[in-house]
C-alpha cells in the first residue's frame, strides 16, 4: 500500500486540516513528523470545529495516529488535547501513539523563546512563543530531553537540574528576571508521565510493521514549505524541516517508500509573523481577504497578512516538494472580486526574476509582477463538480495548473467535508 504525504506549499495556514481530514478517512495510519504546538489544524465536522496542535487529524476517524520522533512535545498541551477529544466522544487511547524519541518542550524553552524574541525588537521573527525553536536548538546541541526519559524519575530530575542551572544563567545574562525552579519543573513533568505512559511507544517499529503489513500510511505536514528551516524564507521560518525532506528523519519511514505528494495551496497567499511577502496587500484588498477567509491563526489567534497568489514562490515550493497534484483551497473566498491577480514574476533592481530568489536580502526587496484575471460573482459553495463552478473560476484554476505544471486534483469550496470537488478519480 502507498505512503501519501500532504504538505502545505505556502507559509502555512493553507487549509491543510480539511484536506488531511478527507484523506485520513481512507488511511490506516496517520503520521505527523515535525513541529510542535506552534502548528494548528482546524477541521469542521457536522457543524463542530476541532483544532489540533499536536494530535494528528486522523484521530477523528479512529485510525492509528502517530506523533513522530521529529516532533517536540509539550506534555501539558498534549494531555489537554487528549482530554478535550475524550470529552467530545473521540476515542484516543489505543489510537494515539507518541514516539519515545520525540523531544520535550520544557518551561525554560518557553522562557528563552520570549526573551529572545523580545530582544530582537524591530527584527523579531514573530514566533508563537511556544518554545519550539529553543527545544530544537537543545536537540541539536544534545542537551534536549526525550519523552522516554520521563519514565526514569531520578534520571529525569537530574537532567532537568543540569539544564535549569544552565538556562537560568543564560536567562540572567540576557536580562531576564525569571529564574526557574528545577524541582518544581521535574515534579510537574513526572506528574504527566503516568498519564502519558499508555501512549508512548517505539513508533519507528510501529510504522515499519504497518508498511510490512501493507497498511496505507498517510503523512500530514504542519506549517508549510516556505517555513522549512533549510529551504524556506530563512530566518523567518520554523525550526524543523516542514517539507517532504523531513518526513523520513522525523518518522522513520524510508524516503523511498513515499509514493505520492499532494501540495495544499490556498487560492491567495497569507503568512503569520514577520518575513518577506511580495504580494501582501496591506489595504482594502488584504482586509477583505482576511474577513472573508477568517484569516486568524488557529494557534495564536493573530490576524494573518493577506495578499494575492504568489505563483513564483508556489512554483518553487511544488518543484522542491515534487508534488504530484495540488489541492486548491478557499476558492469561495475569491467570489465577488472584479479582478483577481496572480504573481508570475518578481521585479528586483530593474530586473525581472521568474525564479524564486533564495537570498533573503533580494527576496525582501522584490515587487510582484501580476497577471490579472476577471473575477466572478456567482456562489461556488454549492458546487460539487468542476463543471458546476463559474466559468471564470474554472479559468482561474486552469491558469494555476498552467503556471505550476501540476494538476489541481481537489478543489475546496468551503470549510465542511462535503464542500469539496474531486476532479480526477
Amino acid at each position: 500500500m502507498p505512503v501519501t504525504c500532504v504538505i502545505g506549499t505556502q507559509w502555512g495556514d493553507e487549509g491543510k486540516g480539511k484536506i488531511i481530514d478527507l484523506i485520513a478517512s481512507r488511511a490506516d495510519v496517520v503520521v505527523r513528523y515535525q513541529g510542535g504546538a506552534n502548528a494548528g489544524h482546524t477541521v469542521r465536522v457536522g457543524g463542530e470545529q476541532f483544532i489540533f496542535h499536536l494530535i494528528p487529524s486522523g484521530i477523528l476517524h479512529g485510525k492509528i495516529n502517530v506523533i513522530g520522533n521529529g516532533m517536540v512535545v509539550d506534555p501539558a498541551q498534549l494531555l489537554a488535547e487528549i482530554g478535550e477529544c475524550s470529552a467530545r466522544g473521540v476515542a484516543v487511547e489505543g489510537n494515539l501513539f507518541v514516539s519515545s524519541l520525540a523531544h520535550l518542550v520544557m518551561p525554560y524553552h518557553k522562557a528563552l523563546d520570549r526573551i529572545s524574541e523580545g530582544r530582537r525588537g524591530g527584527t523579531a521573527l514573530g514566533t508563537t512563543g511556544r518554545g519550539i525553536g529553543p527545544a530544537y536548538a537543545d536537540r541539536a546541541t544534545r542537551s534536549g530531553i526525550r519523552v522516554a526519559e520521563l519514565f526514569h524519575a531520578e534520571h529525569f530530575a537530574a537532567r532537568v537540574r543540569a539544564n535549569v542551572e544552565e538556562k537560568n544563567r543564560i536567562i540572567a545574562a540576557l536580562g531576564g528576571a525569571e529564574q526557574l525552579d528545577a524541582a518544581a519543573i521535574a515534579d510537574e513533568y513526572l506528574g504527566h508521565a503516568a498519564r502519558l505512559r499508555p501512549f508512548v511507544t517505539d513508533t519507528v517499529r510501529l510504522l515499519r510493521r504497518a508498511l510490512a503489513a501493507g497498511r496505507y500510511v498517510f503523512v500530514e505536514g504542519a506549517q508549510g514549505m516556505l517555513l522549512d528551516v533549510d529551504f524556506g524564507t530563512y530566518p523567518f521560518v520554523t525550526s524543523s524541516n516542514s517539507s517532504t525532506f523531513g518526513v523520513a528523519a522525523g518518522s522513520g519511514l524510508p524516503a523511498r517508500r513515499i509514493d505520492e505528494v499532494m501540495g495544499v495551496t490556498k487560492c491567495y497567499t497569507t503568512r503569520v509573523g514577520q518575513g518577506p511577502f511580495p504580494t501582501e496587500e496591506a489595504g482594502e484588498v488584504g482586509e477583505r481577504l482576511r474577513r472573508a477567509g477568517g484569516e486568524f491563526g488557529a494557534t495564536t489567534g493573530r490576524p494573518r497578512r493577506c495578499g494575492w497568489l504568489d505563483g513564483v514562490a508556489l512554483r518553487y515550493a511544488v518543484d522542491l516538494l515534487s508534488c504530484d497534484s495540488i489541492a486548491l483551497t478557499k476558492v469561495d473566498v475569491l467570489t465577488g472580486f472584479d479582478e483577481i491577480k496572480v504573481c508570475t514574476a518578481y521585479q528586483h533592481d530593474g530586473e525581472i526574476l521568474r525564479e524564486f530568489p533564495t537570498d533573503p536580502v533580494v527576496m525582501s526587496a522584490c515587487r510582484p509582477v501580476y497577471d490579472a484575471l476577471p473575477g466572478w460573482t456567482e456562489d461556488t459553495r454549492g458546487a460539487r463538480h468542476f463543471a458546476d463552478l463559474p466559468r471564470r473560476c474554472r479559468e482561474y484554476i486552469d491558469h494555476i495548473e498552467s503556471l505550476l505544471g501540476r494538476p489541481v486534483g481537489l478543489v475546496s469550496v468551503g470549510p465542511d467535508r462535503d464542500e469539496t470537488i474531486y476532479r480526477y478519480r
